[in-house]
């Protein structure tokens, strides 16, 4: 299995796209402790494991840098990156809960490491969490843009728990799904990063989050079939083992000749389905050629998004939100 990048250039180094944010986002961890608080001495030990494990912050610096696009800082935008990335966190814990997974990022999951059900209470927690300090802040705009993504993503979470027929799922189908599970919560952190500007401005950067969310999840799909364990945080083949339907099969289900359909079908009955059952499936998706159309299509997303910040005002913000959709599509995990 090769571990280059998914469309075969180095990506953006991450510090980089965060230089002109990076302040703020060390107020936003900050932010982040202070929401989530509790005296109770449970919720306070995972949440210091949740903080251990965190991402990369990829969302709160969408939300950081557009907002300081064409204004002067807003004060909100730090304890709504924060909430941005709660919410996500929650998505996470619920997601591995529901999944069984006992890795993320390479470290044991909350469900692992306690019980399912600690997950999905912690997951609840966060949820409240955000909600109280979107209460606290005010801002009716902000809670409607992430009402709206929280509703996607659950809706997006039931329709990946039923899409378990490969050969019956089509790439409106998977477009619909990564809409609601990725694209809408880039969405909401980029017209929660514009809140200060028109309403033209809000849904054009709306947009870009959009198209970015679903270059990035696009991206992250392949590195299912073309990563590896050290490199993803996560065993390679981690979505076909929990028969997950992903764009690289999608792509390759017309090329397929009835035998290898077959591979698929009888794939996507086995619960427990063993390494080699795997690679045989990522071989029959790369020979089929899916990688390059999932590439292909990841580059698409990509470039809307690129076409999206044209014309908006230079400056290290703009430059940042251009490597976004660089590391975007081109991380290795």
């Amino acid at each position: 299995m090769t571990n280059q990048p998914v469309l075969g250039k180095a990506p953006p180094l991450l510090s980089e796209i965060q230089a002109p944010v990076a302040d703020r986002l060390t107020q936003v961890l900050d932010e982040i402790r202070r929401i989530v608080l509790s005296d109770f001495d449970m919720i306070e030990e995972v949440n210091e494991y949740l903080l251990l494990m965190r991402g990369k912050l990829f969302r709160p610096t969408l939300l950081l840098l557009v907002d300081s696009l064409h204004q002067d800082a807003s004060e909100e935008a730090v304890p709504l990156a924060a909430v941005v990335e709660l919410v996500h966190l929650a998505t996470l814990v619920h997601d591995d809960a529901v999944d069984h997974s006992v890795l993320r990022r390479g470290l044991p999951t909350v469900n692992s490491l306690w019980s399912h059900q600690v997950a999905i209470i912690m997951g609840d927690y966060l949820y409240s969490r955000s909600v109280m300090e979107l209460a606290r802040i005010g801002n009716m705009d902000a809670v409607r843009a992430l009402a709206r993504a929280s509703n996607a993503m659950s809706q997006g979470e039931m329709r990946q728990l039923v899409s378990y027929d490969a050969l019956g799922f089509s790439e409106a189908d998977y477009y619909q799904l990564i809409a609601s599970k990725t694209a809408s919560l880039m969405q909401a952190a980029c017209e929660m990063g514009a809140l200060g500007g028109s309403d033209e401005h809000r849904e054009r950067m709306g947009r870009f989050g959009h198209d970015l969310g679903m270059a990035f999840q696009i991206a992250d799909d392949l590195l299912d079939y073309t990563g590896t364990e050290e490199v993803t945080g996560k065993p390679t083949g981690h979505d076909l083992r929990e028969r997950k339907v992903t764009l690289p099969l999608v792509g390759a289900l017309h090329r397929l000749s009835g035998t290898e359909r077959d591979a698929v079908r009888r794939f996507f009955t086995r619960v427990d389905p063993s390494d080699d059952e795997i690679e045989e499936i990522v071989e029959i998706v790369r020979a089929a050629g899916g990688l390059e159309y999932a590439h292909e299509r990841a580059s698409h997303y990509a470039e809307r998004a690129r076409l999206g910040l044209e014309g908006l005002e230079e400056g290290p913000s703009l430059e940042g939100l251009r490597a976004a959709v660089g590391y975007a599509v081109d991380r290795r995990r």
